[in-house]
């Protein structure tokens, strides 16, 4: 861009005319003030616009704000972090399905697909997994290890181990951050001398909100929030007696004696059907395929109605704490849903291999779906219609959310043991997410009431998410870790047959790194410092002095930051404020002027 003296004499060095030379002169006046105009036009105007479009538009792609915010306003926070938590998970399966899909599918499909079809398609695969399905890229037994010849070459198996790896250490790092930022906001600051019913009153108004709808919702959440606090207090005020006391312990320890028996018996169960069962050949016989669903479908009945027998029991244990009561009902169907998890993996470890150990999730899945499609019937509907038009002294049924809390995570638990033998699975968890998120909304809303007791439930999450971290994660984690590191891989299918376990491709990749001139750190770090038992030792052990020292940080930033929020509210004006103090001289100055003129009279 030139200056303005040195373009006038740009124009006067022109070989042209005066009167041409004048009229490119006012051409490039006219032109310039006009591109100023429209710059500060769009600036002013138009680009505030954008940005205010702009970000209307992002709001609107974050999936069931509105609907959450709903949800919250007519049942509170306990109901609504459920509904918060299946968003969460949702996310995570959307995640491992496209890096899935992108990195291990896709080659596969496209430059060497091992798809046969030795079977027709008869519709029951889609319950079973077997059959039509059991060569397809669904399952492991459909990919193979072939290095696909491009440049640079694209080795299937170390994309196939390396994607899988990649999602599970995302998976525990976003878990790990996502607990400790739930940590901070849910139990440090709640527990803040400031954090009480007059804090929520005052200061926890948000005043962005215009829309008639969304301050109704607002005024709904902030008064269920105020009944928990209040509850709450109450609660802790609440005298004792000795006798009542021992009387609860007793019947607390007979339930848990209950609990367990039930838990125990339901593994034995599942472990002798296990064994009196024979595996599955692919001969084609609807009989023996259909029989697969033998196990997924006595699982379930045991998911769905052992959940039941534990809320009966825990109704009469009476437990004053509404959050309690709830973390029991967790606790309980945490150990019953992962011991029968432990007791399939080890029978799929012991007795069979990886495309039959995807199948057999596969078929855990879709059933598991079903039986919650029928458990929001029984549990929901038919209690609704019964309180209802039957007997009107049962009322209308709460939503339980501890179990469908726990329904959430023994679903994800099966997608991520199944992620390694069935790398399309998060569909099948995508679509089922989606399916439970519109039907427990559209049930909740026609079929139960807002909780009775209420309690402060903003924590629960907090609580969901470190149950789905352990031992749900983990035990995954540790399932998939221990078949890569130790069991030697099938020798007809899969990318890693021929190998004496899935471990050896990276030892066989790492030593032609080895070969690389300059590269010598990268085999030496390798071989005594990754394959060494000790450093995962210390790696846990330094986990857990981060994990403390994180928690701590986090208790010093809290407190910090409520003392800077209360700095500003006290020292900054709010514009509202000053807004109604100037009303309220206005309409005093009238009364004053009014009470002083019989004086002067």
């Amino acid at each position: 861009k030139l200056p303005n003296r040195a373009r006038m004499q740009a124009i006067r060095s022109l070989p042209m005319s005066f009167s041409e030379r004048r009229n490119i002169r006012l051409f490039m006046v006219i032109f310039l003030t006009v591109l100023n105009l429209l710059c500060q036009h769009f600036v002013r105007h138009t680009l505030p616009l954008k940005c205010g479009s702009w970000a209307s538009v992002r709001q609107r792609l974050v999936i069931w704000q509105d609907t959450l915010k709903e949800i919250g306003g007519r049942f509170g926070t306990s109901v609504l972090s459920y509904f918060q938590f299946l968003k969460w998970l949702l996310m995570f399966n959307i995640f491992s399905l496209l890096i899935n899909f992108c990195f291990i599918t896709i080659p596969q499909i496209v430059r060497s697909p091992n798809i046969t079809h030795p079977i027709s398609f008869r519709g029951l695969e889609l319950l079973t997994g077997a059959g039509y399905f059991n060569q397809t890229v669904l399952f492991y037994g459909g990919y193979n290890g072939e290095v696909i010849k491009t440049q640079p070459s694209y080795n299937m198996q170390l994309a196939y181990l390396f994607t899988i790896a990649a999602y599970l250490v995302l998976c525990g790092v976003s878990l790990i951050y996502s607990m400790a930022r739930s940590f901070q906001r849910n139990f440090v600051l709640v527990a803040g001398p400031a954090y009480g019913g007059a804090w929520r009153l005052l200061c926890s108004w948000d005043f962005s909100v215009i829309n008639e709808k969304a301050i109704q919702h607002n005024k709904d959440n902030l008064s269920i929030q105020l009944k928990e606090s209040l509850s709450e207090r109450l609660q802790k005020k609440a005298v004792v007696s000795v006798s009542a006391k021992l009387q609860q312990i007793s019947l607390q320890l007979l339930a848990w004696l209950l609990s367990l028996g039930l838990a125990v018996g339901s593994c034995t169960g599942i472990y002798f059907l296990e064994l009196n069962l024979n595996d599955i050949s692919d001969s084609g016989n609807l009989e023996e395929e259909a029989s697969t669903l033998l196990v997924p479908v006595v699982v379930s009945l045991i998911n769905l109605v052992i959940p039941l027998i534990y809320a009966l029991v825990n109704k009469m244990e009476h437990y004053t704490n509404p959050r309690t009561n709830v973390y029991v009902i967790i606790l309980r169907n945490v150990l019953l849903k992962m011991s029968i998890l432990g007791i399939l993996c080890y029978y799929w470890l012991s007795d069979c291999w990886e495309s039959f150990v995807g199948q057999s999730v596969y078929r855990l899945v879709v059933v598991d779906f079903i039986f919650c499609l029928l458990g929001s019937f029984f549990t929901e509907f038919l209690p609704n219609i019964i309180g209802t038009k039957c007997f009107r002294s049962l009322g209308v049924p709460e939503f339980d959310v501890a179990t469908n809390v726990l329904n959430l995570i023994y679903a994800q638990t099966l997608a991520w043991i199944g992620i390694y033998f069935s790398p399309l699975l998060p569909v099948i968890q995508v679509v089922k997410l989606f399916i439970i998120f519109y039907l427990k909304k559209v049930s909740l809303s026609m079929n139960c009431q807002p909780p009775k007791r209420t309690g402060r439930a903003a924590q629960m999450q907090t609580v969901y998410i470190a149950l789905l971290f352990f031992p749900s994660f983990v035990g995954a984690l540790s399932m998939v870790a221990y078949t890569v590191w130790s069991l030697k891989p099938s020798e007809q299918c899969g990318p890693f047959q021929n190998l004496g376990k899935p471990f050896q491709v990276v030892l066989d990749w790492m030593k032609g790194v080895q070969n690389i001139p300059g590269s010598e750190w990268a085999w030496w770090t390798f071989e005594h410092v990754l394959r060494n038992e000790l450093f995962f030792y210390l790696i846990t052990l330094i986990v857990l002095v981060a994990f403390l020292a994180v928690e701590n940080f986090l208790i010093a930033l809290s407190r910090k930051s409520y003392i800077v929020i209360i700095i500003v509210i006290v020292l900054s004006p709010s514009p509202r404020l000053m807004f109604l103090c100037k009303k309220l001289e206005e309409t005093s100055l009238p009364e004053e002027n009014e009470a002083a003129a019989p004086k002067n009279n």
